[in-house]
């Protein structure tokens, strides 16, 4: 199967509330993104109207790789942008800046493609497993895009006080599947590492002013210049290590609560993740009813099997709940407690009628509709109703309209590029999506990447200086 191929395969659609105030301060639009994320529509609009980092809020964060429409709000401001892919539509006035308690739900429309013909039954079956047991709610791929990208966790630099390595991952790894202006920004700095007075070429190098203008002022103070990067994608970091360890976690817990036969593996970007596939009425109601917690230092557990299971996440990095904490900047960089269901269950889940694929033949698409509460993942519950696809077929063809791609060099010139190939590549998850990058970056323990701490440069520790991203960050678990 193949998902994505085209933006218009997956759509998501917001349902909203918020209170109308006549004289409020903030214009809510309806903005219509395609194949945009939530960060680089807003920057867009930003930079646009020259409005300052915290002047626009939303709901959440949606998908890149489709047709999503979302709320914003922009603070003190009135905006009108209709480009081909991003559009406004002004809603109103509030008078308090959108979170998630504005969303209620979220609907999506995806168009699942070459699904074999004798595949098209086992569907049906899925479906019915799926509205009996629920999908796990895990988090998957598009929350670990810093794997993705090659910057690893960035949390983890932070947590063991590397705050070099931290700023050093995030604007000098230059991703292998970027083809924007900030690649090449990030491999100036890969090569430019230590000497920020050095003028980098590129326009998009003023994302990193303020960065910049405090390492000028302060060379070595690399927790001070982190701290210059926008708050919410500074959250972000910190919110993609805990979904790590919520995702480790409950797989864990399902290890504790089922037995073997009723659970199935799938991989992902960030590991593997496990479903159960049946399912005694005490486990699964306990399932039903249970949070997960996303673990900070604040995290208290009433039940043992929930404790045992993420002591056992912290584990694998050799943390405690105490540890959970970023030494010098605790109240700017912090891990938030909260409670997540463990289960989620799609409403109004309707599974279209088969027809022939025309970019796959001679296979066949469908079009599958549900809704899913905030912070749920339309992607698992596709997953998880053709699962028996990824496990069993995972090297179905592609048009060749998708096939070719091209990289840079990431390693500075350091190393000689890789060969490049043509053809469909497989995802993580087992499933071939489209546009595929021809080779992802190099992968540490447990097939996650494993992002490079900063060169050595003469003086640091005697001997010439290294070319950036030559040494792998050997701490890095």
């Amino acid at each position: 199967m193949r998902l994505k191929q085209r933006p218009e395969d997956f759509s998501v659609k917001e349902s909203f509330r918020f209170d109308e105030v006549a004289s409020g301060t903030h214009r809510v639009y309806l903005m219509d993104k395609q194949k945009l994320s939530t960060f680089d529509a807003v920057a867009r609009i930003r930079e646009r109207f020259g409005l300052k980092p915290m002047s626009i809020s939303y709901c959440g964060l949606k998908d890149k790789q489709g047709r999503t429409e979302q709320l914003i709000a922009v603070d003190g401001a009135d905006v009108d942008m209709q480009d081909e892919d991003l559009r406004l539509k002004f809603l109103g006035r509030t008078d308090r800046p959108l979170s998630a308690a504005n969303i209620t739900s979220n609907r999506f429309s995806v168009t699942v493609r070459a699904v074999k013909e004798g595949d098209l039954p086992l569907v049906a079956l899925a479906a019915a497993e799926v509205n009996r047991l629920g999908v796990v709610n895990y988090f998957d791929d598009q929350r670990f895009g810093s794997l993705k990208h090659g910057q690893g966790y960035i949390a983890k630099d932070l947590l063991r006080g590397d705050h070099e390595a931290a700023l050093h991952n995030f604007m000098a790894v230059p991703s292998p599947l970027d083809r924007t202006d900030d690649a090449k920004v990030k491999k100036f700095w890969a090569d430019h590492w230590g000497d920020w007075a050095a003028r980098c070429p590129f326009e998009g190098n003023k994302k990193y002013f303020r960065i910049l203008s405090a390492l000028r002022e302060k060379p070595k103070d690399f927790l001070n210049a982190f701290l210059q990067i926008d708050s919410d994608y500074r959250a972000m970091q910190l919110f993609t290590f805990q979904s790590w360890l919520w995702n480790e976690g409950v797989r864990r817990l399902l290890q504790l609560m089922f037995p073997r036969e009723h659970l199935f593996p799938m991989p992902y970007q960030a590991g593997t993740l496990l479903f159960h596939r049946d399912a005694a009425p005490e486990a699964l109601q306990k399932l039903r009813d249970l949070r997960f917690p996303l673990l900070a230092p604040t995290t208290t557990f009433t039940d043992d099997q929930v404790r045992e299971a993420a002591t056992w996440a912290l584990g694998k990095d050799k943390l405690t709940l105490d540890k959970l904490r970023v030494a010098g900047a605790e109240k700017l960089l912090f891990f938030k407690h909260e409670e997540r269901p463990a289960l989620v269950y799609p409403h109004k889940l309707v599974i279209g009628k088969a027809t022939p694929d025309e970019l796959n033949r001679p296979h066949f698409k469908l079009n599958v509709a549900f809704t899913l509460p905030p912070g749920s993942y339309a992607t698992l519950v596709v997953k998880r109703l053709f699962h028996f696809s990824a496990s069993v077929d995972r090297h179905v063809a592609a048009s060749e309209d998708f096939m070719t791609v091209t990289r840079d060099d990431r390693r500075g010139g350091a190393r000689p590029p890789p060969s490049f190939k043509t053809g469909p590549r497989r995802s993580m998850s087992g499933f071939v999506q489209a546009n595929p990058p021809e080779e992802g970056p190099k992968t540490g323990g447990g097939g996650r990447p494993q992002a490079r701490r900063p060169p050595q440069r003469s003086g640091d520790r005697g001997g010439a200086p290294k070319r950036p991203g030559n040494r792998p960050n050997s701490r890095r678990k």
